[in-house]
């Protein structure tokens, strides 16, 4: 009975697709840099930055939405750094994204330390506030689980929306997926597959950066630096669960953040007191392996991943 209280619950479902939302961002993100042919491994660093850019622009004076902004800007930045040197540059891309990781956290926790030397406990400020949509919100069990979340969470799902209309039905998303799948059709259209990725992975990492400000803009009022806690890693494994398609993305992180929003409350059933906590900590992650081994099967890869493209080279 306990666990039909839980999956019945309006509260449950509107947990999920909060939790979601910071995976929405991060795993689209990480999509269209893997459509374009770049496998981004920097996304864990990169959302860190974007958690503590976004939370400490926000602590110096600028509006939440300026704060949003500013974590797009320092993820772009992060995204250039790896494009350049993954791209034109054609370094391992693993390397590259394991060393980007490592610079962003690491600088993260530096400039932490330089403009907030003294503080024992990271400052408040005030995130954004939930937003009932008129009408929507007021229907029964629906309203309260899907129409009374942030500005942010609304934004994840339009983006969600956006980005499936441009891939697949614009010129742009079909050059984007071409130089991920047949970079050589590309460069003799005329158009430049190092341009192309190199944006994609700009624009992606910025996504990112969205991602973990909306923990600390959004989720929670804060900046911790174990706030990201694996959600990067989590994303790429999103990604190869919706096959690389941003509908099944949503829905694989949909998946993830219910299993979580579920074990949380577990923890408060009967069974809490039998099992040890950390039983109900893994099981989402245990959950969503089991899900990718069964959806990566079916996964068509984009063919042209991770492989270097210069132009007049077969």
């Amino acid at each position: 009975m306990d666990i039909l209280d839980i999956l019945f619950s309006a509260a449950f479902w509107a947990a999920t697709v909060r939790i979601a939302s910071p995976l929405i961002f991060a795993t689209l993100g990480e999509l269209l840099c893997e459509r374009a042919g770049v496998l981004n491994l920097g996304i864990e660093g990169i959302m860190v930055a974007g958690a503590f850019a976004g939370w400490i622009a926000v602590w110096a004076g600028l509006p939440l939405w300026g704060g949003v902004a500013v974590a797009f800007l320092v993820g772009a930045i992060l995204g250039g750094i790896h494009s350049v040197l993954s791209v034109p540059f054609g370094l391992s891309q693993h390397v590259v994204g394991i060393g980007m990781t490592l610079l962003a956290t690491s600088l993260t926790f530096y400039m932490y330390r330089v403009i907030l030397p003294e503080v024992s406990s990271p400052p408040k400020i005030t995130a954004f506030q939930p937003l009932d949509i008129p009408v929507l919100s007021d229907i029964p069990f629906l309203g309260a689980a899907l129409f009374s979340q942030t500005a942010l969470t609304y934004l994840a799902f339009l983006l969600a929306a956006v980005m499936a209309y441009v891939l697949y039905r614009t010129p742009l998303g079909l050059a984007v997926r071409a130089a991920g799948e047949r970079p050589e059709a590309v460069a003799t259209q005329g158009l430049s597959v190092t341009a192309i990725r190199m944006g994609a992975v700009i624009v992606g990492s910025g996504l990112m950066a969205i991602g973990g400000a909306f923990l600390t803009l959004s989720a929670f009022d804060s900046f911790f630096f174990e706030m990201v806690n694996g959600r990067g890693w989590i994303c790429i494994a999103l990604v190869v669960f919706g096959a690389w398609r941003p509908g099944k993305a949503v829905l694989g992180a949909l998946l993830f953040a219910a299993f979580d929003a579920f074990q949380i409350r577990l923890q408060q059933t009967p069974m809490g007191a039998i099992l040890p906590y950390q039983f109900f900590l893994m099981m989402p992650y245990i959950l969503s392996i089991l899900a990718l081994i069964v959806m990566s099967r079916r996964a068509d890869v984009p063919a042209a991943l991770m492989v270097p493209f210069n132009k007049g080279e077969r």
